[in-house]
This record gives C-alpha cells, sequence and structure tokens, in this order.
C-alpha cells in the first residue's frame, strides 16, 4: 500500500445498528447500507463527509464500529428477503486499517453467508484482495464493484486526493477485478470545476477505464459544497493551488449553494455521452442497475425504484 503518511490512531466507536435499510434505491439498486468504520484517511479535499451534517469534527481519523460483525450477523438473520447492500457511503471500506483489521473482507463473507449482493464504492486497490469473495457473491446475487477515477492526472489527484493510491493503482485494480468476471466501473465524479472540468481531461478518464475493462462509467460534473466541508475545501484548494484564486472563483460563482455545476457540464454531458457509446461503457444509472442485476430472477425486479 502507498504510504499514508503518519500513522492515525485506532479507536472504537458503539453502534446500535450496522444494516441501514436506504431511503430509496437510486444509488444503483441498493436497498441497504453498511458502514462499519467512520471517517476517512484518504484526504480528498471535496469530500461531502466532512459536512458539518454528518456530526464527526474529526473526519480524517478513521474509527471502526465495535462488534460491528457480530450485530450485521444478527441483522442479516434477521431479513426475510436477501438484501442488496450499499457499502461505501461514508467512509471507504479498504480503508489502510483494514489490510489487518479485516472487517470488510469478513463483512462480505456474511453477505454471501446470508445470499444478499453487494454495491462497494472505493479509492483503494485493497480490494483486489476479496475478488474470490465476489466472486462467490455473483453466484447468488449481484455484485457491483465502484472504484473512484476523478483524474488520471498524477500530478492533479496527489493534490486533491493526496493520501488514496493513484489514479494509475486504481486503474489497475478495474483491470483486475474485470479480469475476474465482476461487473465493475468507474466513479468519476466529483468533477471540479475550474480543475477537472475540461472536455480532455474528462475523456481521458472514459478513455482509461475503458482500456482497463470497465463496464460503466457514473459521472457528475460538478460538486457539491455545504457548512463545514465549503470552508475546508476551499481552504485547502488555496493551499493545494497557490496564487489561483480558486476559492475567490468558487464563492463568486456559486455562494453558498449546495449544488456546484461546472460551467461546461452540457458540453462535458455531451462529449462524455459520445465517448461512451463508441467505448461501449455504460452511463445511465438505470442501465448499469439492470446489466448488474440480469439474471438474478424476481430480485431484478425491485431495483428500479428510482
Amino acid at each position: 500500500m502507498e504510504s499514508q503518511g503518519e500513522a492515525l490512531a485506532m479507536d472504537y466507536i458503539p453502534a446500535k445498528h450496522i444494516l441501514i435499510r436506504s431511503k430509496s434505491t437510486a444509488w444503483f439498486g441498493t436497498d441497504h447500507t453498511v458502514n462499519l468504520y467512520r471517517g476517512c484517511c484518504h484526504g480528498c479535499l471535496y469530500c461531502d463527509s466532512r459536512s458539518d451534517c454528518y456530526r464527526n469534527p474529526n473526519f480524517d481519523q478513521v474509527t471502526a464500529k465495535a462488534d460491528a460483525l457480530r450485530i450485521l450477523r444478527d441483522e442479516l438473520a434477521r431479513k426475510v428477503r436477501p438484501a442488496f447492500i450499499g457499502m461505501g457511503a461514508m467512509s471507504d471500506p479498504y480503508n489502510p486499517f483494514e489490510e489487518e483489521l479485516l472487517l470488510t473482507r469478513h463483512a462480505l463473507e456474511l453477505i454471501d453467508a446470508y445470499d444478499c449482493g453487494v454495491s462497494v464504492d472505493t479509492k483503494s486497490d485493497l480490494i483486489v484482495r476479496d475478488i474470490v469473495l465476489y466472486q462467490s457473491i455473483q453466484t447468488h446475487s449481484p455484485v457491483i464493484c465502484k472504484i473512484t477515477v476523478t483524474t488520471v492526472d498524477e500530478e492533479l489527484a496527489a493534490k486533491v486526493e493526496p493520501r488514496a493510491p493513484s489514479p494509475a493503482r486504481r486503474l489497475e485494480a478495474i483491470r483486475k477485478l474485470a479480469g475476474a468476471g465482476l461487473f465493475c466501473g468507474v466513479l468519476l465524479m466529483p468533477v471540479l470545476p475550474f480543475l477537472k472540468d475540461r472536455p480532455e481531461q474528462v475523456l481521458s478518464v472514459v478513455d482509461r477505464s475503458a482500456d482497463a475493462g470497465a463496464k460503466f462509467i457514473y459521472s457528475g460534473f460538478g460538486v457539491t459544497m455545504r457548512q463545514g466541508q465549503r470552508e475546508y475545501f476551499l481552504r485547502e484548494l488555496d493551499r493545494a493551488f497557490p496564487g489561483e484564486n480558486l476559492s475567490r472563483r468558487y464563492l463568486a460563482r456559486y455562494g453558498d449553494r449546495y449544488r456546484c455545476p461546472s460551467p461546461r457540464a452540457r458540453e462535458l454531458w455531451e462529449v462524455f455521452t459520445a465517448r461512451c457509446r463508441e467505448r461501449g461503457l455504460l452511463y445511465q444509472m438505470p442501465h448499469i442497475v439492470s446489466a448488474a442485476t440480469r439474471g438474478y430472477g424476481d430480485r431484478q425486479l425491485t431495483f428500479f425504484n428510482y
């Protein structure tokens, strides 16, 4: 694994529940979420999970949820029908501590044992460690492996995602997942205005993803900002890109808006969708979910409550 800088202390926090029912199935068809960790040490400048509404002022310190596997096992055992579980919504399930703690790995074993499906979001190539588990789950339930790649520019990634594995390593993970027959793709989000929103930047991610064997790319051409996270993001932008006045440009254009689309969003969508069609990549949520759930009988009918 890449160096993560100084070691971060690992603490455990209490948890009443691990398996949480989703309010909708809009995010890749999942009907439940599982977060075994809290916080993240990738250091991404733009992460929405820093927002004050999540009440985690020590976001850069990863904590694990105490007794998480027992709680998850008991909650899965009470399910009347198998769940389609999303992992990685609030904390990367493959953070550096996972290599030793194995919480995600053991959770996948439980998901497999209870015939559930899983959709995983990560920036880490540690996901390839669990290929055999994903293959086992895929024999009975849908599996979607999503790796976030917001740029293939290594220098730019090092500034905005300073402690995450490099884009090259993430794309190599896609290659390995695809080679193992798993349904995998790329999350191209956020696309940061004024930094990552030139058409050639977006197309380079599409092409490199297709070359690696991705089945889909899902993108959003902009970024979100809200209280707590906005202040951190703008401050860190100016630190990482001195002299470019990025915080001033963001505030002038977006003020305190939550959704901050790129000024080029329409143009980017047009070139993005054209190149995805050219490279045979899915890019619309219903089509991605349909492809991932095809062949799993009547379970497929539950994944379209958008």
